[in-house]
This record gives structure tokens, C-alpha cells and sequence, in this order.
């Protein structure tokens, strides 16, 4: 009987890539940089970092959604999301808004700072073809909702959404039970220290690192250095090791769709009718309807 397990390898790098959305806010696009760029759920990740506002003060002003999720990770600064059903949520330091566009949101995020540092994530998550026609939601979760486990080694992790597996006991985030059954830690190890965690075997899984380098890898490891996204192979789980310096990354798994993606900017449908479809429905203002 085989009782190897198997560590995933680092199979493909994205380097994040300068660029400027919203009103001019800059930022660093790994996932997203194109068609090609995507890992099954996942669209796009986006890296945000400035203590100067003028890279971050026009923020994002009023813009539609639809088809997907968004999921907004603050490190430092402060967010205020308003939208068309009356919702206004302060994003805050450690915070994390988990906003499901489905049939279609406007929103905006503008900064509440004029000074000071600006620091965080989005994360565009597919929703299935059945799914993408919902009624919109967003849920703001508090850093006090997001458990924070110690590793045996040293660092620690943030279990944003699914499960932590560690030392027979598990860590449950706060976002549990949607259709691509998203994983999302954050994780900070010193200098040596490593990870070694269980992924599902049938998930899609990268990591983004925004601090220091890691090796990624139990056998013939491979160096991901900071501000890339390293698309990982099958296997049953990931074993990484900090650099020197230490490191924070990102741990992000999901089941796969397999279903067409077809994007026209903030618009994730499944064909170009629907694309279509999305067009019109903004233009003639019935793009947040219910649908009859």
C-alpha cells in the first residue's frame, strides 16, 4: 500500500504587473493580467500598497458588477463601500468584505484617508452558470471574525475562507459552503520557518507573495519571489518554506467551474449573448432588477 502524500510543485509564475483601475488607483495584477492569466475559479487578484495618497485618494467610484465575487482584503487602511441597495460597510484594518454581484451591483470603494498607508487585496471568484443570475449580497467581516491560528514552527495564519488543518485540529474561517469551496489564508512565517498544509486534491491552488520569498515544494523546491502568483501543480498538499528574511503570502484553493468564461470588464457571464445581455440591461437601468 502507497502511503506517499503528495506536495504540489510551483508549475507557472505570474509576475504582478503595474496598472491603475478605478479612478486611477495603482496597483499590481497577477492573476487577470489576461485570458490566459486565470486559474479556474479564480479571475484576478490585485495587490494594492502605497503610503502616498495620490495613488490611492480618487479610489473607485460607482461601477457595475456581475456574474462573480469580489473579496476585499484590508490590510491597512481604511474603505467605505456604498451601493445601490443602501448598504454602506467601513473597511477597516485586518477586514474583509465578501460581496456576491451575481445578477448585478453597483457599488463604489473610496478611500476614507487622506494620508497614511493604503494597503490590501481583491480577489474576483467565478460563480457558476446557475449562480450568476442571484440576487446580489455582501457580508463585512471584522477582523474579531477571523481566526488567527500559531503555527508549531512559528508564524501564523489568517483563515479567511474554508478550513485550517492543523495538528488534527481544524480552523474554520468565516466564509464557509459556496459552490467553489474557496480556501484563503494569509499566512506570515520567520525567516526558515514553513507551512505544510492538506489541500483537496480536486482544487485549483496558487500563491501570491507579498512579503520576503518562499520556497514552494518538498522535493526539488522552487523559489517564488515576492509580488508573484505561483500556480500550483495537483497533489495533496502544498509545503512551503520562508526565505531569509521571513515572508507573508497568500493561500488561495478552489473546485474548479469548468464552464466557459467570457468577461467584458466588471461583466463574468458564461456566453457572449449574456455579455450582451449585461450591456443592455445597465444601459436601460435594469441591470439590478429582480429578475420576472
Amino acid at each position: 500500500m502507497n502511503t506517499t502524500v503528495t506536495s504540489r510543485t510551483l508549475q507557472r509564475v505570474i509576475e504582478g504587473l503595474a496598472t491603475s483601475d478605478g479612478a486611477g488607483v495603482k496597483l499590481r495584477r497577477s492573476l487577470g493580467q489576461g485570458q490566459g492569466a486565470r486559474l479556474d475559479p479564480f479571475l484576478m487578484l490585485d495587490e494594492f500598497s502605497s503610503d502616498n495618497p495620490g495613488d490611492y485618494i480618487a479610489g473607485f467610484p460607482a461601477h457595475p458588477h456581475r456574474g462573480f465575487e469580489t473579496v476585499t482584503y484590508m490590510l491597512d487602511g481604511h474603505m467605505r463601500h456604498e451601493d445601490h441597495l443602501g448598504n454602506v460597510g467601513e473597511l477597516k484594518n485586518g477586514g474583509v468584505q465578501w460581496m456576491t454581484a451575481g445578477r448585478g451591483i453597483i457599488h463604489s470603494e473610496m478611500p476614507q484617508q487622506e494620508e497614511g498607508r493604503m494597503r490590501g487585496f481583491q480577489l474576483w471568484i467565478n460563480l457558476p452558470a446557475k449562480e450568476k443570475m442571484k440576487p446580489a449580497h455582501y457580508r463585512d467581516i471584522p477582523p474579531s471574525e477571523i481566526p488567527l491560528a500559531s503555527l508549531p514552527g512559528g508564524g501564523s495564519v489568517k483563515v479567511i475562507a474554508g478550513t485550517l488543518h492543523l495538528d488534527g485540529q481544524d480552523v474554520r474561517g468565516p466564509i464557509q459552503g459556496l459552490s467553489t469551496d474557496p480556501l484563503y489564508l494569509d499566512v506570515a512565517l520567520p525567516p526558515g520557518a514553513a507551512l505544510s498544509q492538506v489541500l483537496e486534491t480536486t482544487h485549483n491552488a496558487f500563491i501570491y507573495v507579498y512579503e520576503g520569498d518562499v520556497q514552494v515544494g518538498s522535493e526539488s523546491p522552487r523559489l517564488l519571489k515576492s509580488q508573484s502568483a505561483g500556480f500550483l501543480s495537483p497533489g495533496e498538499r502544498i509545503d512551503v518554506k520562508a526565505g531569509t528574511v521571513g515572508a507573508r503570502f497568500l493561500v488561495l484553493a478552489g473546485r474548479p467551474l469548468r464552464e466557459p468564461v467570457v468577461q467584458y470588464g466588471p461583466f463574468v457571464m458564461n456566453t457572449s449573448e449574456e455579455i450582451e445581455q449585461a450591456i443592455m440591461d445597465y444601459q436601460s437601468g435594469r441591470f439590478t432588477q429582480a429578475a420576472t
